[in-house]
């Protein structure tokens, strides 16, 4: 891993999307597997800037995305369909057509899950796959357990990652209990990855990913066994992180 410590959330999102802009000069018709939540909000909001300045072309860049909420149609507002139009894809000249994330409103969600794992073996995987981390350390919707699903999966969300996604909705009862979510192997074999962190209440989570027992319990932790991360995190993420003197942080 390399690890990346920014000032602030500002400084953060800058230094992912040099990253990823990087991958799309080197690689315009890259594979990136993209990220929700608030994280990356200040990334992509970056990477439409520099889009608008003429540095960056997304014409030929095909987008997949982690996860979606079960029971939400692309239309309805939280939804991460609608996340990603609103966020970065009506601002960019990517094509609609490149743009994929699992039908949150699927009537055979084994088929569903199916039809996206098979999706992405069909692009030839992910180029780069950027990732928010959840405070239970979970990475997508791959919540901690006994074992870890390895592709696309339908997930029970933990009442810990419910309440937190809460703050999204007016009413707490309609927080989505269930999610579709791109499973442990596709992110593990994306030839890239780019891990966001930013606050406090992520350094626990930040610690089991980069210095914590390779287990289940803590699906980011798996990131561990791969050869090519970049960890960009703000002051506040990496706080315990900078506790053990066998991290070097840049």
């Amino acid at each position: 891993m390399r690890i990346y410590k920014a000032k602030n959330e500002e400084e953060m999102s800058r230094k992912a999307a040099n990253i990823i802009s990087a991958q799309i000069i080197l690689k315009p018709d890259s594979v990136l597997g993209l990220a929700t939540g608030s994280t990356p909000i200040g990334t992509y909001r970056q990477l439409i800037e520099w889009y608008e300045k003429g540095d960056l072309d997304f014409s030929q860049v095909t987008a997949v995305n982690l996860d979606e909420y079960q029971g939400l149609s692309a239309e309805h507002e939280q939804s991460y369909a609608y996340f990603m139009r609103k966020n970065l894809f009506d601002h960019v000249n990517i094509r609609a057509d490149h743009t994929y994330i699992e039908n949150g409103v699927a009537e055979d969600a084994a088929a569903e899950c199916r039809r996206y794992t098979d999706l992405i073996k069909s692009l030839g995987g992910i180029d780069l796959q950027l990732l928010g981390i959840g405070a239970n350390a979970h990475i997508g919707f791959n919540e901690p357990g006994e074992a870890l699903e390895k592709d696309t999966h339908l997930v029970k969300l933990s009442e810990r990652t419910i309440q937190a996604n809460a703050r999204f909705f007016t009413d707490a009862d309609a927080v989505p209990k269930y999610a579709f979510t791109m499973g442990i192997k596709a992110i593990m074999q994306a030839r890239c990855i780019v891990l966001l962190a930013n606050g406090e209440a992520k350094a626990d989570a930040m610690y089991e990913c980069i210095c914590g027992h390779i287990t289940a319990m803590a699906p980011a932790s798996l990131l561990q066994l791969h050869n090519n991360v970049f960890v960009v995190a703000d002051e506040a993420a990496l706080s315990k992180v900078e506790a053990d003197a066998d991290v070097e942080i840049l």
